[in-house]
């Protein structure tokens, strides 16, 4: 009997070494994407913990899928476009793969020319491109009190950048939160921790492509 638990003993430290290589992934884990949320308020998450702002919660829920990110929010409360462009070098660092650009929204509110909107993009999207960094372009929407003319040009910034800089575009980033009493604090503005996560949700299938095509790039 002796004999047969050495047998069986030798046999598991034999087999040991070819368990434990049939436990090692046979390609190592990706590295992780290194994002920026170049924003304002919005991302920047005023009126929010840091773990509930917009970056933080959505590196939360790509990990969730096994994906992997090092996020930094570059999101400026009462940030306009032309503001990103001029902070564009320092808060983009060198390394940075991805973007998701996030800006629009205060320009909307003060009623800024759309052409001084549409150029601010312009050189943001133009110098990133410059630098071989992705960029996910995320639209915003005017309020009716400028009117319908107003309205009009602004909102068609966005898909008409998209299609000229051939960058994804995800076309509200209020989708689903806008407008919400219940998803919003008490300006009507921003969102809510709640509502942070509905845009989370409603966004993150097209985040996940637009990082799918960054890690195919890769290899």
């Amino acid at each position: 009997m002796f004999a047969h638990i050495r047998v069986l003993i030798v046999a598991l430290m034999t087999a040991g070494p070819a368990l434990a290589q049939a436990q090692v992934p046979a390609t190592a884990p990706a590295k992780p994407v290194k994002m920026v949320v170049l924003g304002d308020s919005l991302s920047a998450g005023l009126g929010l913990s840091a773990s509930a702002a917009f970056p933080a919660r959505l590196q939360k829920a790509l990990g969730d899928k096994g994906i992997k990110v090092d996020m930094i929010n570059a999101g400026v409360s009462g940030d306009t476009s032309s503001g990103g462009r001029d902070r564009l070098d320092w808060s983009i660092p060198e390394g940075t793969e991805a973007v998701i650009l996030e800006l629009g929204a205060n320009d909307a509110l003060r009623g800024i020319d759309p052409a001084v909107t549409r150029a601010a993009l312009s050189d943001i999207l133009t110098r990133l491109k410059a630098r071989k960094i992705a960029v996910l372009l995320c639209g915003m929407l005017a309020p009716p009190n400028y009117g319908s003319e107003y309205a009009a040009r602004f909102n068609a910034i966005y898909p008409e950048l998209s299609k000229s800089f051939g960058v994804p575009l995800y076309p509200f980033f209020l989708e689903g939160v806008a407008a919400d009493a219940k998803l919003n604090q008490a300006d009507g503005l921003h969102p809510t921790a709640e509502g942070i996560d509905v845009i989370v949700k409603n966004i993150l299938p097209m985040v996940e492509a637009f990082l799918g095509t960054i890690s195919g790039q890769r290899s």
